[in-house]
């Protein structure tokens, strides 16, 4: 299972931190992602971070957001700062469906969050 918590309304420029709580298996062998939804649009990649300490962003989120996970507590978090209206969006973490093998795509992800809406407004 997997839940997500910290989404809000914010100001242009402001900050939020996302946090995902995992349940129910190994986390510390698969790689995490979030991934976002704009009324409309498809659902778009974030971010990832795998289970040695790396990991990637999407070009709209290099710079502004960091992943990261806390394997002891099975939590992931997606710090975001310098929050664009365009970044308003439903936020969802997603387990990597193979242990040890990260991906980008919505397909290779097995198990997903409810979502937690993020809305950068003025």
């Amino acid at each position: 299972q997997l839940v997500e918590s910290g989404g809000g309304q914010v100001q242009p420029g402001g900050s939020l931190r996302l946090s995902c709580a995992a349940s129910g298996y190994d986390f510390s062998t698969r790689c995490m992602d979030w991934f976002r939804q704009a009324p409309g649009k498809e659902r778009e990649w974030v971010a990832y971070a795998d289970m040695i300490g790396n990991t990637a962003y999407a070009d709209s989120a290099k710079g502004r957001f960091t992943i990261s996970r806390d394997d002891a507590k099975n939590t992931l978090h997606l710090q975001m700062n310098s929050l664009r209206p365009e970044d308003t969006a439903k936020y969802y973490c997603a387990r990597a469906r193979i242990d040890w093998v990260c991906s980008r795509r919505p397909d290779d992800q097995d198990y997903w969050g409810p979502g937690t809406q993020v809305t950068v407004s003025s």
